[in-house]
């Protein structure tokens, strides 16, 4: 009772708009993965290994979020190796929402 005392306000967020879910159970699901792997990723014991790791984990989860077959998607992005000097008009055509890329990448694995 003291915890659902302690975050009242918190919990009423919930009924303020019937979009937010009361449970983070799919959050939890979405990061299992990743918790469970933890010992596979012993490579990443350097800032840069671990930045890396973080962009491609990213880069997977968003082409799984837009239903985009992720081979497909990752393909697609190392053809045009998107480097530090593109425009962000040249960035936005990579992005996993763009229709183009929709069209080439769609379907999961």
């Amino acid at each position: 009772m003291n915890y659902a005392q302690n975050y009242k306000d918190e919990f009423m967020t919930y009924l303020e708009d019937g979009r937010y879910s009361f449970s983070n159970n799919l959050s939890e699901n979405s990061i299992r993965p990743f918790t469970v792997g933890r010992r596979n990723w012993l490579f990443s014991d350097t800032p840069k290994g671990a930045d890396a790791s973080s962009i491609v984990y990213t880069m997977v989860e968003m082409a799984k979020a837009h239903d985009l077959n992720i081979y497909k998607y990752l393909n697609f992005l190392l053809e045009r190796l998107p480097g530090a000097v593109m425009s962000d008009a040249e960035l936005s055509t990579l992005v996993p929402w763009n229709e183009t890329v929709q069209d080439i990448c769609s379907g999961t694995m």
